[in-house]
């Protein structure tokens, strides 16, 4: 018997899900690269914790951007480690060779680049290999019965990019991607903070600060001790940021997800929009935990959002259940 998994190979993080285990491996999509020799030094967690603490001849790289591959070798370094640290949870004892893989990638993804996505699969130890299209993946994670005659929409917002879609019968009826989500709200952070502060941060304290003043619509005003480099001095200097400062910052890519939405929305037929009016739409990925989303989208398009639980394993679930489910991946690849 061959074993199910399904990955989401996300730009700022990787999961994978192993039928009847549930998530077993969830790492950022980061490698540690000897400049030099291009040695991959570390991948994941480990990778990730030497961001911004590294010597000249080390490069921490993400090996996809927007959600497709932009770096071919370390890609597949990275699959090969994904696929091992899941036999080594499972048990390589009852682990066999034989894996049915499938791989989330997004809707915009061209036949070049799913096949690079097949192949570092296959490279990896895969014998067979299935591409969906992330909302589909992501819808199926979040419980909706995209089989069935009726409008299910989806709205992930990843690391890379932010996808919204509208299913029925197993397939896409309508659907708009834009390259801004969770890793676009960090860069805008970064800049706003030097532009308005001279003050220069890392990555990772942006995302401390979307973490926890972040938001998309206007709540409890919050305060936020930071600490960066003055552009002027090149000392270390301590400021204080707003949550109120930040929405302000993010505005602009909010309302490119907003329009996203409304795009899709527009692009359905009226059977279909009736369904969601009713049912609403399901928000997924790591950006979606963006405090106000929610509320923000709700209150621009007039439908009623919701966020599925646990958004940011959504897509490596629904794989996951598409794997060990071969009548439902059949459907979804006629459709």
């Amino acid at each position: 018997m061959p074993i199910d998994i399904g990955i989401d190979l996300g730009t700022a993080n990787s999961l994978v899900a192993v039928k009847g285990k549930g998530i077993v491996v969830s790492e950022p999509s980061v490698v540690g690269l000897d400049r030099v020799t291009h040695k991959v030094l570390k991948v994941g967690n480990e990778a990730f914790e030497m961001a911004g603490k590294t010597p000249e001849n080390i490069v921490v790289i993400r090996p996809l951007k927007s959600g497709v591959i932009a770096d071919d070798y370390t890609t597949e370094i990275m699959v090969k480690y994904l696929i091992s640290k899941a036999k080594a949870h499972v048990g390589f004892s009852v682990f066999p060779q034989r894996l049915r893989v499938v791989v989330g990638v997004p809707t915009g993804a061209t036949p070049v680049e799913r096949r690079a996505v097949e192949d570092a699969c296959r490279n990896a130890g895969a014998r067979d290999v299935w591409v969906v299209q992330e909302p589909l993946a992501a819808a199926v994670g979040a419980g909706l019965p995209i089989t069935e005659p009726r409008g299910n929409m989806i709205v992930d917002v990843g690391g890379g990019t932010t996808e919204a879609a509208v299913i029925s019968l197993g397939g896409l009826v309508s659907w708009k991607s834009v390259p801004v989500a969770g890793d676009a709200f960090t860069e805008r952070i970064i800049e706003f903070v030097k532009s308005e502060y001279n003050l220069f941060i890392g990555e990772r304290t942006a995302e401390m600060i979307k973490i926890n003043i972040g938001s998309a619509y206007p709540m409890e005003k919050m305060q936020m001790e930071v600490t960066g480099r003055d552009l002027l001095t090149g000392l270390p200097k301590r400021i204080s940021i707003s949550s109120d400062a930040v929405r302000d910052a993010l505005k602009e890519l909010l309302g490119s997800i907003v329009d996203a939405v409304k795009g899709t929305l527009e692009a359905t037929p009226p059977e279909l929009i009736a369904d969601i009016m009713e049912t609403g739409f399901y928000l997924t990925g790591g950006g979606s935990l963006l405090k106000g989303l929610d509320r923000l989208l709700s209150e621009r398009t007039g439908v009623p959002v919701h966020t599925v639980e646990d958004p940011l394993t959504a897509v490596a679930r629904g794989a996951g259940v598409i794997a060990g489910n071969m009548h439902l991946l059949k459907e979804i690849l006629q459709a």
